[in-house]
């Protein structure tokens, strides 16, 4: 199997991140729960993932609190900051991670820059909305859809200035590109420990500035006396057992990506999403590529984007088709209706994955206005 799904999750793991479950459920008990040797080897390999976290992501290992997704740790976030019917602006290319929660809250939801790999828009549009007043800010770093780079660094300096808390979802972006907690000012930075950070699905990491509201209520391990959550981080979000196999693979997978380099990783990704751009283009097809691309791509052939994956998957090839959780994205491209194919390489992204799709896509139909 041809695997570019890694929009969806990392399939292929470095051999460190298997190793490190199977020795974590062989060796762990519960971390915080005991001072014998198998919760005290729980609780190093706990410890790991947060400091290999915080070297990654520039900030203290405890302002890393461990959650279940990337979802998880959005919901926690939006919790956090937002009021019900609040004012919070996004940007158009939000997943449902961020949309459903903002809507549960019934928030007045702002949607501001909806042109596809165009930063000028993006930025004037912010800055327009802001103008207007918002009590949060969420804006997603990398388009899950079409691989849309948003100018991050740019959006949190303009957040900062005008003094509104916000919100950075890394999901596509956390392996591959730069994401600092402390250059960047965010509240929060929410990602998942199983796409480009290699680590097992059922993982996540949410990155806090400061105060945070606890989503889920527990037992901790600690000041168990008192029926209030801890008051400090990461044990007033982290009530329960932790996923301890989940989290030693992760830190296997951070330590992966730290060694490797996300320059390197970045470059193998956007080198391939180029030849496929351009071989895409060639066989007709509707492309959605521009400046400030990640390594993901989407596409229409001649068919049904649901007929076409399907055919690409007999082929021996694994793509996503349809509107990727993420409706918003597609109203800003104009393919709420049609759906569209996505392709997204990883870390293990080479020529030959890019060959054998381009093969596979031409016995598909070109695409017609």
């Amino acid at each position: 199997m041809i695997y570019l799904d890694n929009g969806a999750t990392s399939f292929h793991k470095p051999q460190g991140v298997y190793r490190a479950v199977g020795e974590a459920m062989r060796s762990c008990a519960n971390p915080g729960r005991g001072g014998y040797g198998a919760a005290l080897e729980a609780s190093r390999r706990v410890y790991g993932c947060r400091e290999a976290a915080a070297e990654l992501f520039e900030c203290q290992p405890e302002q890393v609190a461990l959650t279940t997704s990337c979802t998880h740790g959005l919901n926690i976030a939006i919790r956090s900051l937002v009021r019900p019917g609040g004012r919070v602006v996004v940007s158009g290319f939000e997943h449902n991670a961020v949309t459903r929660p903002l809507h549960a809250l019934g928030a007045d939801i702002r949607v501001a820059g909806r042109k596809l790999f165009d930063w000028a828009d993006t930025l004037e549009r912010f800055g327009d909305a802001l103008k207007k007043g918002a009590d949060a800010v969420v804006f997603t770093h990398v388009s899950n859809v079409f691989g849309y780079i948003l100018p991050v660094e740019e959006l949190a300096a303009l957040c900062r200035e005008k003094g509104v808390p916000f919100i950075i979802d890394a999901a596509q972006s956390a392996g591959t590109l730069p994401v600092s907690l402390s250059k960047l000012g965010a509240d929060f930075i929410a990602m998942p420990g199983h796409k480009g950070l290699l680590g097992p699905q059922g993982t996540g990491l949410l990155l806090c500035k400061g105060e945070a509201a606890p989503l889920l209520y527990g037992g901790t391990g600690s000041l168990s006396i008192q029926q209030e959550m801890p008051d400090y981080l990461p044990d007033r979000l982290e009530p329960g057992t932790l996923n301890v196999p989940g989290y030693a693979g992760l830190a296997e997978g951070l330590r992966y990506v730290r060694r490797t380099g996300l320059e390197e990783i970045f470059q193998r990704e956007h080198t391939q999403l180029l030849r496929c751009v351009r071989g895409l283009e060639t066989l007709g097809m509707r492309v959605f590529a521009g400046e400030h691309q990640a390594g993901t791509v989407s596409f229409l052939a001649g068919m049904d984007c649901e007929e076409a994956a399907e055919r690409l998957a007999k082929e021996g090839i694994a793509v996503r088709a349809g509107l990727h959780c993420a409706p918003y994205a597609h109203e800003s491209a104009g393919t709420l209706d049609t759906g569209t194919v996505r392709v997204s390489f990883g870390h293990d992204a080479d020529s030959s994955q890019t060959n054998m799709f381009l093969r596979a896509a031409s016995k598909l139909p070109g695409y017609k206005v």
